[in-house]
């Protein structure tokens, strides 16, 4: 099935249940008010929700409306956690062979992981606000799942099984910010904003023979100003799993229903396939010319993500974000302080 959240002027927003063309949707709030809620039990509530969702397909939900991704929020609006692996670890090697720093061997055993603000997320059409075009404005496109409970030490085979929902991220990246957070041994966190999500989050029995229990075998299409900007295969050079990925997050501590872990850009070895990030595609031109030739993003640019099943069907909807500049509220004006001595009465 094919869970969303409505925007209705709440912090977290109202479930939907959207059908499996992503035309229409349906408000979830007879079964459970929210998408937290939801997967905080899971196990009570999804044959629930299923049962709409068949229903929704078959036309015959007592209240279907026309979906309009504006309305969206992130499928999970905020979450208690939102963990970004970097699973594809060519990527890696490649940007620090462009600045000419070796990669330590066990970065192809061990996964890189950060930890990220999951307070607030763009939804799917959110835009990207930054306050300055010079801080590197990047998009990152990256598979997600969001888990049930996991429990610490959890083996990856079994970690597999606490996988519950799978979606499309946009890990928005501040390059130009970074060098100097990773410089003082710490971050990232001023270098990582606020990510963006798909329109909807979907089970796992929605992508057929793609899903193989820890990867999804499918090309992740970025578009840059309506320019195909990379065609990269998620499935392949994914060195690990969302399984290890669970596992490596939990080795010291426990997940609650509701965490979100990320693959990190989506990147082959095969480079025709192009790139889901700006910086990869920099550090490519760089290694062969010895100097970048692609931008950052800057205001007004757009950045297209999405996932198409084999018969040509958008699976998780787009995300289709562009870049704004901050508008700084007006300080609305005070009364002076009295002067010394004067009487306010």
């Amino acid at each position: 099935m094919k869970l969303a959240t409505l925007k209705d002027g709440s912090r977290d927003g109202a479930l939907l249940v959207v059908s499996r063309d992503l035309r229409t949707a349906h408000v979830a709030d007879r079964i459970a008010p929210r998408m937290q809620a939801a997967l905080d039990n899971w196990d009570y509530y999804a044959p629930q929700l299923q049962d709409l969702y068949e229903a929704l397909n078959a036309g015959n939900a007592p209240r279907p409306f026309n979906l309009d991704p504006v309305q969206l929020a992130a499928p999970l609006p905020r979450a208690y956690q939102w963990a970004d692996g970097s699973a594809y670890v060519n990527h890696v090697e490649l940007v620090r062979r462009a600045r000419g720093a070796e990669m330590p061997k066990s970065f192809w055993t061990d996964p890189l992981m950060y930890q990220g603000g999951s307070d607030g997320f763009l939804g799917p059409c959110d835009d990207i606000v930054a306050a300055e075009e010079s801080w590197g404005i990047d998009f990152e496109g990256e598979v997600a799942v969001i888990t049930g409970e996991v429990p610490m030490q959890v083996k990856p085979e079994h970690a597999r099984d606490d996988i519950l929902l799978v979606m499309l991220a946009n890990d928005v990246s501040l390059r130009n910010l970074i060098p100097n957070e990773l410089g003082k041994g710490f971050g990232f966190f001023q270098g990582k904003p606020a990510s963006g999500f798909s329109p909807v989050a979907v089970t796992t029995d929605e992508l057929g023979a793609a899903w193989d229990g820890g990867r999804l075998h499918l090309p992740l299409t970025v578009h840059l100003n309506g320019e195909l900007f990379g065609k990269p295969n998620a499935g392949v050079d994914m060195t690990f799993d969302f399984g290890q990925l669970i596992a490596h997050a939990a080795r010291t501590r426990t997940l609650g229903a509701g965490s979100i872990v990320g693959s990190g850009t989506v990147s082959n070895v095969d480079r025709s396939a192009g790139s889901a990030c700006i910086a990869e595609k920099r550090m490519l031109e760089t290694i062969a010319d010895g100097k970048p030739a692609t931008p950052f993003m800057k205001f007004g640019d757009r950045v297209r993500i999405e996932m198409f099943a084999e018969n040509g069907d958008s699976i998780f909807g787009a995300i289709d974000q562009a870049v704004a500049p901050l508008r700084k509220p007006r300080r609305t004006a005070t009364a002076p302080e009295p002067a010394e001595g004067d009487s306010p009465g």
